[in-house]
């Protein structure tokens, strides 16, 4: 009946299979919960202290839209200390995610077409849609989930006006190859395109260690934050640096929209970053192993260097059939649908205590040899 009073862009957006997941979920007791996109362990504690401190001496009010001068020097510190680039300005946003829509809202015009990477992060392409953009998807497949940049440049058009890559990657894991990331780089600085670069989940690199296209484009625009390195994925708190300009058309955006990341919120950041989260990923390294060698006699999977997910290929079906019989066996797992035109796999977390994943490997490993 009202639905006149509803805007077009919002049409091709449907609900997140995430949140579809945990509907399903809702009647199940005790659930082994393979499903969450976050760290299990908690906030650190100093950090924990320093948002109780600045409430306390109330630092509650608005705070400049580009962030706290504290947080603000520590973290452009370290990224003039990575990347020496006499252009690159840097803003405080609120999330990773609130950086991102910015970014997309300040350079893609109506019609523009933006690349993806498929499978991608859930939220991208609704993204791009949100600022009237045309998500193009390359696929990953058949490289592990590596670019081939021979498919990147078949995919470019008059209309391309943006690259968006996410290292190590939300939903699969991989981490990108530094010379696909030089390939990449140099690519966008040739076709004088905007390369966005979701950092998120730096910290957590196994293998090698992390790479960031802006190594070598001084134009690449970092989208980074806290949410994954020390667990504060509620406290929305994240920063971008890039070129100056994209970088002020962001803030003039954040001043009518966000108008600041949380203040409590920044006065803690600027002790987090400094906070060592080593022992963390350690951890996540060793549950990473110990998942991957259960799983790979009854999984067809790339073993991850990043992040904290398995993205396997469902032993039989589609993806979401798969996880559907999962969640009627008390396993929350989400389909690879909701990262990805194909239905063929799905994502598992292992950001989970290791009983939680013992019991998954367990249900997975019986669902498998079903089809067996």
């Amino acid at each position: 009946m009202h639905d006149h009073w509803i805007a077009d862009r919002t049409r091709s957006i449907e609900l997140s299979g995430i949140r579809k997941v945990f509907e399903l979920a809702r009647s199940l007791k005790d659930p082994v919960n393979l499903s969450i996109g976050q760290p299990h362990f908690d906030v650190p504690d100093a950090v924990k202290r320093a948002a109780h401190e600045a409430i306390d001496r109330n630092a509650n009010g608005y705070t400049v839209t580009h962030g706290i001068a504290e947080l603000k020097a520590k973290i452009a510190a370290d990224v003039h200390r990575r990347y020496p680039h006499a252009e690159r300005d840097l803003l405080v946003t609120s999330g990773t995610s609130g950086g991102l829509v910015l970014a997309l809202l300040a350079s893609v015009n109506p019609g523009d077409e933006v690349i993806l990477f498929d499978p991608y992060f859930a939220g991208y392409p609704h993204m791009v849609t949100l600022a009237g953009g045309v998500p193009v998807a390359v696929d990953t497949y058949a490289d592990n989930f590596q670019i081939d940049l021979d498919r990147v440049r078949a995919a470019l058009t008059p209309r391309t006006k943006a690259i968006l890559v996410n290292t190590p990657v939300n939903p699969t894991g991989a981490v990108l190859g530094r010379e696909t990331l030089r390939g990449l780089a140099e690519l966008a600085q040739e076709r004088r395109l905007l390369l966005i670069s979701d950092e998120v989940y730096r910290v957590f690199c196994y293998d090698e260690p992390f790479c960031s296209p802006a190594e070598f484009n001084d134009h690449v625009l970092v989208l980074d934050g806290f949410s994954k390195a020390y667990a504060m994925t509620g406290w929305r708190l994240g920063f971008a640096h890039g070129p100056r300009r994209v970088i002020e058309e962001m803030t003039k955006l954040q001043q009518f929209t966000y108008v600041c990341a949380p203040s409590v919120v920044q006065h803690a950041g600027a002790v987090a970053w400094d906070h060592d989260v080593s022992p963390f990923v350690a951890d996540y390294k060793r549950k990473r192993d110990r998942l991957c060698a259960a799983l790979q006699p009854h999984y067809d999977l790339v073993k991850p260097g990043g992040a904290f997910y398995l993205f396997p290929r469902v032993p039989r079906g589609t993806g979401s059939a798969f996880v559907a019989e999962a969640i009627r066996n008390n396993l929350l797992i989400i389909p690879g649908s909701t990262f990805s035109q194909r239905d063929t796999h799905f994502r598992l977390s292992y950001a989970a205590d290791d009983r939680t994943i013992d019991r998954g490997v367990e249900i997975l490993n019986w669902l498998a040899r079903g089809s067996e």
